[in-house]
């Protein structure tokens, strides 16, 4: 997490806005556990002026990680206010500039910052912790027939081949603010958090699959077309940059179901928990719901027609 943040605005917004008692409450909402008044001693009714409040409070947020989620809290109540009732903040476009100056750009859709994807590109978008639960698209692909391909083709083409395909993937994923989680030597994994996520997902997946059809017609240097299964679920994940700890999450679970059990050559499956969420233009593209055999798990799929399997 970075912590280069200019807090200048940011103090002065709440020290102008609000009381210490308000600051600490906005605070608690972020992290439950916060409490300024026990952290610093004032709970013997010593009193703590507006000022020094918000730079103890600031400090403490950029310490624990959780500025930029203060900030967004921030946006959020001077937006809509809170239980009904109008929280204007002054001075409260200065602190999302700040936040944009330090490399971050910001998602109207999510109301969430990540990091300028011009300056860096990273696992957790600049901004998530270990443990932080966001809603959240997963994309598991895997290359059909893998073991085929290795064997019958020189390793000088597979990688090329391959490195190709790993190419069309994380660009179709970063271009859609996704981020490629794992990269095996069969398969794929990565995440969508931003914008309308399912649906970038879903774009992604279809970008890759349409991408692959032109690849094998005009690059492709093996003896056989490359063939993808490619599933979408979504739901709530954990964040964890340990690749063991995500592989055990019931949504990427479940997408690699998807995959294995519903998804055929060339094909992509979306999840009908994800599919009730789509507009209908999208599920046009999808046949009806159907169920993986033995289990209770709905999806709909769409097939490309790449010649023959």
């Amino acid at each position: 997490m970075r912590t280069g943040f200019s807090t200048r605005n940011c103090r002065k917004c709440l020290a102008l806005s609000l009381t210490p008692e308000k600051m600490n409450f906005f605070a608690k909402m972020v992290n439950p556990n916060y409490d300024l008044f026990k952290n610093y001693g004032f709970t013997d009714g010593r009193p703590i002026g507006a000022p020094e409040a918000a730079k103890f409070i600031i400090e403490d947020m950029i310490k624990n990680g959780h500025y930029l989620d203060f900030v967004e809290k921030l946006l959020e109540i001077d937006d809509n206010g809170y239980m009904g009732k109008k929280q204007p903040f002054i001075g409260i476009d200065d602190v999302f500039d700040d936040v944009l100056d330090s490399g971050f750009e910001y998602d109207e859709t999510t109301g969430l910052f990540f990091e300028d994807q011009d300056q860096q590109i990273t696992r957790n978008w600049g901004r998530l912790l270990e443990g932080d639960e966001r809603q959240m698209a997963i994309l598991r692909l895997d290359i059909v027939g893998n073991s085929l391909l290795v064997k019958n083709n020189p390793r000088e083409q597979i990688d090329k081949a391959y490195a190709d395909l790993r190419e069309i993937v994380t660009n179709a994923v970063v271009s859609r603010i996704g981020r490629l989680w794992m990269w095996e030597g069969d398969g794929a994994l990565a995440a969508f958090m931003l914008n309308d996520y399912s649906r970038m997902a879903i774009f992604a997946a279809i970008d890759i699959l349409n991408e692959i059809f032109f690849y094998n017609k005009t690059k492709n240097p093996l003896s056989a077309d490359v063939k993808l299964r490619i599933a979408v679920n979504s739901g709530s994940i954990f964040y964890s940059s340990s690749n063991a700890k995500i592989s055990k999450i019931d949504v990427i679970l479940k997408a690699i179901l998807l995959e294995s059990k519903a998804a055929a050559p060339n094909s992509l499956v979306i999840s009908e928990s994800l599919a009730v969420s789509q507009d209908q233009s999208i599920l046009d593209i999808f046949s009806n719901t159907m169920k993986i055999t033995d289990t209770s798990e709905k999806y709909r799929i769409y097939h490309v027609n790449m010649g023959k399997d």
